[in-house]
């Protein structure tokens, strides 16, 4: 099992920046790919970026150039770096991980409003 806990979010002015960070605990040495995820009201849950225990990383069209995913050397935390804030990145900012085996994990989510 792994536990994921998020943390970073908060209330940004448009072109404002933030960083989410992502904590794993448990059996963090089956996760393979983490992610982020956020779902915005009335829409449904997207992929925003996306890390490989390689290195290897994607992103949505939407955050390209404005969002940086990352992770540590010690395999147990992932952040994402948000910058050139919208009101339309407005949303609950959710960490996941995928582990060998076909499980997944969810963090409790964090709140991220950009607004002036």
């Amino acid at each position: 099992q792994v536990q994921l806990v998020e943390s970073g979010g908060g209330l940004v002015q448009p072109g404002g920046s933030l960083r989410l960070s992502c904590a794993a605990s448990g059996d963090i040495f089956s996760i393979y790919v983490w992610g982020w995820y956020r779902q915005a009201p009335g829409k449904q849950r997207e992929l925003v970026a996306s890390i490989t225990s390689g290195g290897s990383t994607t992103y949505a069209d939407s955050v390209k150039g404005r969002f940086t995913i990352s992770g540590d050397n010690a395999g147990n935390m992932v952040y994402l770096q948000m910058n050139d804030l919208k009101p339309e990145d407005t949303a609950v900012f959710y960490c996941n991980t995928n582990h060998r085996g076909g499980t997944v994990s969810w963090g409790r989510g964090t709140l991220v409003t950009v607004s002036s």
